[in-house]
This record gives structure tokens, C-alpha cells and sequence, in this order.
């Protein structure tokens, strides 16, 4: 197995927080079928399986053997062909001018729900108190700071940073899909949650 796929390197704890919100989104939603795109190691797509649903992968990696090997670019799939896909954390791999042309593809092959998760950048400042037999209250924000995002290898641009505000990430989205809901896990700020309709 690719280095980068082991265990300590990739599973750290936050990542397994974004892997609930994953997997609890998509059951939520009850779909019978679902499209993952971009599957790391597996473990949402086992999970979800393990749950009964009928799932099916795509990827650009042969080596991590999807199902169906392809970008979210220009899928091999007619249209409306799953009643949800999941694409988490993979978007900001492909340069943003491709952003609109993904979301379109998404919004073709869905006949429902798209569950989209992109890295949103921002230092946050997070408070948890619990007091014995009432709720744990939970607050997070982020400081204000969106510096120029350095395009690496790994990710072409980030939510937070400049040129990329969440304003302007919406209003795309908004295109082509209802926002139904979206939200930033408390455990791990660093990943923004869309749950989205066609």
C-alpha cells in the first residue's frame, strides 16, 4: 500500500471526525444508491457497505482500485445515474477554474443529493463547556485572516484564503445545487460540509 494510506499518516484523529459527518450525512439522506468520488483507503466506502448500501467509486488512481476509474471532471456515467454522490475533500485538488465545471458534472450524474466537503482555511478559536445533567455547549469561529493561498501539489486553493470566501464559494454552488444545509464540524475546522440538492 501507497505510503501516504497508512494508518498513522493518513487516519490521524480529525480525519476520522470528517469520516463520520461522511458517512452520517449520506445515511441520513437514505439513498439506495451512491457514487463516492476520490476514496483514500476505503474506509467510508466499507463503512457505508457495511450499512447496506449499494455504493460504487470513482477515482483518478487506478492503484486505489475504484470501481469506475475517471475524473469528476467528465464521469463515465449517464445522467441521473445515483441518487447521491460523495465527494469529500477533493475538489481543491483540481485548479479553481475547474470548480463550476465539477459542480455541473455533479449536478448531472445526481438524481438527488450531492454531499460535498471542501478544506476551509482559518485559524480557529473554539470553546466547550459541560456542566453535570445539562448540554455541552459547544462554540467555534475562525479569525478573520486570508492570507494568499501558495499553490502546492496537494491543493490548489482552500476556502478562507484570498480570492476564495465562502461568499463566493456559495454563490457558485448556489448555481447548480439548493444549499440545504452547511456546516464546519466542531472537532475539526478545517473541513466545510454542503449537503446539497438538485
Amino acid at each position: 500500500m501507497n505510503d501516504y494510506y497508512q494508518f498513522q499518516k493518513y487516519d490521524y484523529l480529525i480525519r476520522w471526525i470528517s469520516y463520520w459527518h461522511q458517512i452520517n450525512e449520506v445515511l441520513k439522506l437514505r439513498p439506495k444508491t451512491v457514487l463516492e468520488i476520490g476514496i483514500g483507503n476505503k474506509t467510508v466506502r466499507d463503512c457505508l457497505k457495511k450499512h447496506g448500501l449499494d455504493i460504487k467509486t470513482l477515482d483518478v488512481d487506478k492503484e486505489r482500485k475504484p470501481d469506475f476509474f475517471g475524473s469528476v471532471e467528465e464521469m463515465p456515467f449517464d445522467d441521473n445515474s445515483f441518487d447521491l454522490i460523495l465527494c469529500a475533500e477533493v475538489l481543491e485538488h483540481l485548479p479553481f477554474e475547474k470548480f463550476e465545471k465539477c459542480l455541473k458534472e455533479l449536478e448531472k450524474v445526481t438524481k438527488k443529493n450531492v454531499i460535498l466537503s471542501l478544506p476551509h482555511f482559518g485559524p480557529p478559536i473554539k470553546f466547550s463547556i459541560k456542566i453535570p445533567f445539562l448540554k455541552e455547549i459547544k462554540v467555534a469561529f475562525k479569525i478573520p485572516y486570508h492570507p494568499k493561498h501558495q499553490e502546492s501539489r496537494v491543493h490548489y486553493w482552500e476556502i478562507g484564503k484570498r480570492g476564495y470566501g465562502i461568499r463566493k464559494i456559495k454563490k457558485i454552488i448556489s448555481k447548480h445545487f439548493k444549499v440545504k444545509n452547511d456546516f464546519i464540524p466542531f472537532e475539526n475546522q478545517y473541513h466545510h460540509f454542503f449537503i446539497l440538492e438538485k
